[in-house]
């Protein structure tokens, strides 16, 4: 027993060297990831001319708040905000729901070319966004959608459902068949078991797919530069860094506390769903 203690902390003494190297690693990432919010909020609270300056420090000894306040000055800016939440509130509710259905669908019931639509949803998620901007602005121009958030909000819940449905279907398949068989000895509808019993299950799924869901509707800019054309009633607040950046003369103190104050609604939502975030991932990786 006592041979055997010196042989665990001489493994444990091995061991440690590469421990060491990885934690050293991963904070060194970690800096790397932080850095460019750190100094975007650095920069929302320099005063121009350091800004602008020819040697750029990382750190600030007469921080302002001017460029919060040219933010907050500008006369449309909470109804950009309103529009964000509005959009991204939207999408993450529709997409949630929908994926749930869908999710269950193609897990409890067996029907044709069930494999088929599987592998279209994950074709869906190869086709880059890009690609199919124009088609869309067609689409919504045919169906009279431009210059209105739901030219912004339906094309997030297109792309935001395959990787939904995926996720959660790992999720659905986890919970017991005998459990729905039991709920149905009970007494309970199908409609009854799905949302008191499936759905408080796959809730930590749920909120997984809707942070990713509500971080792509939140930071979009693409389709609301080409989908609100002549209406800037309808933009949303990644529209509002274009009032600050003019290619003669950029505001960049604007830009930074614009994008700063983006920065923090996400945020919050991520603290407010980091519990449920961590094991819903956890679920992910071990289904």
């Amino acid at each position: 027993m006592s041979s055997d203690r010196p042989k665990a902390n001489a493994r444990r003494f091995v061991r440690r060297p590469w421990r060491l190297a990885a934690e050293a690693s991963a904070l060194v990432i970690a800096v790397a990831v932080a850095f460019p919010l750190y100094w975007m909020v650095l920069s929302a609270f320099r005063p121009a001319g350091e800004i602008e300056s020819a040697e750029p420090r990382p750190w600030t000894l007469s921080p302002t708040l001017d460029s919060f306040r040219r933010v907050f000055e500008q006369q449309e800016f909470g109804r950009y905000f309103l529009n964000s939440l509005v959009v991204a509130g939207a999408v993450v509710v529709a997409s949630v729901i929908i994926a749930f259905l869908a999710a269950t669908a193609v897990t409890r019931f067996r029907f044709r070319f069930r494999t088929t639509l599987l592998i279209m949803f994950l074709v869906a998620q190869m086709v880059p966004v890009e690609a199919l901007t124009i088609p869309l602005f067609f689409v919504m121009r045919d169906f009279g959608q431009l210059n209105t958030l739901g030219a912004l909000i339906l094309p997030h819940i297109a792309f935001s459902l395959p990787f939904a449905i995926w996720m959660l279907r790992g999720f659905v398949k986890a919970v017991p068949e005998a459990l729905e068989e039991a709920a149905y000895l009970d007494g309970a509808s199908r409609t009854r078991f799905m949302w008191q019993i499936l759905f408080p299950l796959v809730f930590p799924g749920l909120v997984a797919t809707s942070v990713f869901s509500f971080i792509s509707a939140w930071n979009d800019f693409l389709f609301a530069k080409s989908f609100i054309i002549s209406d800037t009633s309808q933009s949303t607040l990644p529209m509002a860094l274009l009032v600050f950046y003019k290619p003669d003369d950029p505001d960049w103190g604007g830009v930074m506390a614009a994008s700063t104050v983006m920065t923090i609604p996400v945020l919050i939502f991520f603290v407010l769903v980091q519990r449920r975030l961590v094991s819903g991932l956890g679920g992910a990786v071990k289904d």
